[in-house]
């Protein structure tokens, strides 16, 4: 006969399930702190040795990590997507920024799409409201706060397209982004040219997603990172034509 023995299940092993599936969907995110073992303990109902033997097990597949005197945290496997040698020719190399926003329109796009169509109504709510903290920032004129909030908004957009991978690649690269490998996105939210047209591109993005319109969110997010690259190509341009500038006016005061 084709049955076996059913093994229970052991506690430790319903703990690291969980977790796993915390952070595979991006809820537990790198950097996170656990609770204190007591009270995580009491959250899942099971005894500390249980919670020990699976902390220790996340702890050797590179998921978990122990910080002295400060307690467990989610370890930063966003940091193995790229190599070292790989982010320093991003860094060196204007052709991989383009390249960069391209792949950027094309994730995103499909992302919002996605969004539109199986974001649940609570995940177009957080999108909705990190909106609303994005027009309340612009206000203030904090480029810092403004950039903060840029990434907030497109991840929000990338976790309601509920697609794990996509997830993880593109906080990979948001991650990048936030370390000023690609370019410094603060810069663009402190000319005033840009700032209020690139609200006005957060806001259709939001409309469309709110009113569930999967071809409307995509052609937006595809309009705004077009957006992006041109202003980037135009900030490079000035660059070279100032270092010109200052070149000859070096030349020239040496006459």
């Amino acid at each position: 006969m084709p049955f076996k023995k059913i093994e229970p299940t052991k506690l430790s092993n319903a703990v690291i399930t969980q977790i796993e599936l915390l952070i595979l969907r991006g809820i537990l995110k790198p950097g996170d702190r656990l609770p204190s073992e007591r009270e995580l303990s009491d959250k899942l109902g099971v005894s500390r040795p249980s919670l020990r033997a699976a902390v220790a097990d996340l702890q050797k597949k590179g998921l978990l990590e122990s910080r002295a005197g400060a307690g467990i945290f989610v370890a930063d496997v966003l940091g193995s997507a790229f190599s070292q040698g790989l982010i320093t020719l991003f860094s060196n190399h204007d052709e991989a920024v383009f390249d960069y926003v391209s792949f950027r329109r094309d994730m995103e796009g499909l992302a919002a799409e996605r969004a539109a169509t199986f974001g649940s109504d609570t995940d177009l709510q957080v999108i909705a409201e990190i909106f609303e903290k994005m027009q309340a920032a612009h206000s203030k004129r904090n480029a810092t706060e403004e950039a903060a909030l840029d990434a907030a908004f497109h991840l929000a957009i990338i976790e309601a397209s509920h697609n794990v991978i996509m997830l993880h690649m593109m906080r990979s690269m948001y991650q990048l982004l936030r370390e000023g490998v690609f370019y410094n996105r603060q810069m663009m939210f402190k000319q005033k040219t840009t700032r209020g047209t690139l609200l006005n591109q957060h806001r259709a993005i939001n409309d469309a997603l709110q009113n569930r319109d999967p071809k409307g969110a995509r052609l937006a997010v595809e309009e705004h990172l077009t957006y992006v690259e041109g202003s980037l190509a135009q900030q490079q341009k000035f660059e070279q034509q100032e270092a010109i500038a200052q070149q000859r006016l070096d030349h020239e005061r040496t006459r």
